[in-house]
């Protein structure tokens, strides 16, 4: 074993024993697993029965083992460099299922409130109603303990690899399913309440933006961890894109548990980022860290700075050489939106 891989293993091997409890799971897991659902229903049209649910601590033992596992056999092979994006697919995987349960949970809470709006006095009618939200209970505590698994499985993933993982698409929203019952109205009020406090967080929102190129992240956690210092509850917007300088914040995002709402590029041309641009300026960010890349961010900065939103601009190191085919644009040319004199003069105005 050489000495960078060495090093390497005893880094990954120091974060890994933090993640792993001995012989005890982590409240997640107790919260997700410890307190089944008195009867449930896990198959569509069966009658509610008493199921087991996985021991929280072998649930965790052995998520987290099938990325170690991949981690300790691929790491100094030829096969090393294909291990991350094995171990992607794993925790990919769980936010599939847990994405799926999710749609049908969505489906049987839309039968619910159909349900309710036409209530009849009958006892079958009550038997189906009671029989639905069950099952609809019961989806809703299965996707909660999938999402935990795939919430250490991507834990453990970046302790290996040492970055955050992302699903390829849609939101990862985790919560805890409680084994209460409560009636169809208030059940689905609960559930609407839960649903916006993932998908909608309230805090003071933070805009985040850089090129798919970028590799100097010190400075950029530097500054993110004083603004979280300011702003303790911030929500992190990004311009969604998977490596370079989004992927160093998702990452800091990750480690700081602070949520990431990703805002994605959907559509070809030139327009949608302008249209993402405009959207995210509705969201009335209270401060922005940029990264000068494309005419997309020159416009994202103009967007900002018009709206007096507190900028910190990071220019392109002068020491390298910048990408061989930028992409520009007519309106804005990033070489002369991000200038020296007037980026940093921003960036130490506001921190």
């Amino acid at each position: 074993m050489t000495k960078k891989s060495a090093k390497r293993s005893v880094s990954t091997l120091a974060d890994l024993s933090e993640l792993i409890a001995e012989e005890t799971a982590t409240p997640e897991f107790e919260a997700s697993f410890g307190d089944p659902l008195p009867l449930s229903i896990i198959e569509p049209g069966e009658e509610p029965g008493e199921h087991d649910m996985p021991e929280p601590f072998a649930a965790q033992k052995v998520c987290g083992e099938l990325i170690t596992s991949l981690y300790c056999l691929f790491t100094d092979t030829r096969l090393d460099p294909l291990a991350p994006q094995v171990a992607w697919g794993i925790v990919n995987s769980f936010q599939f299922v847990a994405g799926t349960l999710k749609r049908q949970e969505d489906d049987l809470a839309s039968k619910i409130l159909d349900m309710t709006r036409r209530m009849e006095p009958s006892e079958v009618f009550n038997k189906d109603l009671e029989d639905t939200q069950l099952q609809c209970q019961s989806l809703a505590e299965q996707r909660a303990n999938i999402e935990t698994m795939r919430d250490y499985a991507a834990a453990m993933y970046k302790a290996c690899w040492r970055r955050a993982w992302a699903p390829a698409k849609g939101s990862k929203a985790s919560s805890v399913t409680t084994a209460s019952y409560i009636s169809a109205v208030d059940f689905l009020r609960e559930r609407a309440l839960a649903k916006r406090e993932q998908h909608h967080p309230q805090g003071p929102v933070v805009v985040f933006s850089g090129p798919a190129i970028w590799e100097e992240w010190e400075p950029l956690w530097t500054k993110l961890t004083e603004i979280k210092a300011r702003v303790p509850h911030m929500t992190l917007v990004t311009t969604g894109q998977r490596k370079g300088a989004d992927a160093i914040a998702a990452a800091w995002a990750a480690r700081e548990g602070v949520p990431i709402v990703a805002f994605g590029l959907y559509g070809g041309g030139k327009k949608p980022a302008f249209t993402r641009n405009k959207k995210i300026a509705e969201l009335r960010p209270v401060e922005a860290v940029l990264c000068e890349g494309s005419g997309i961010q020159a416009n994202l900065y103009q967007t900002m700075r018009k709206q007096g939103v507190p900028i910190h601009a990071f220019h392109w190191p002068k020491d390298k050489p910048k990408p061989q085919r930028p992409h520009t644009i007519d309106t804005y040319r990033a070489e002369d939106i991000f200038q020296p004199s007037d980026t940093f003069r921003r960036a130490r105005r506001y921190g």
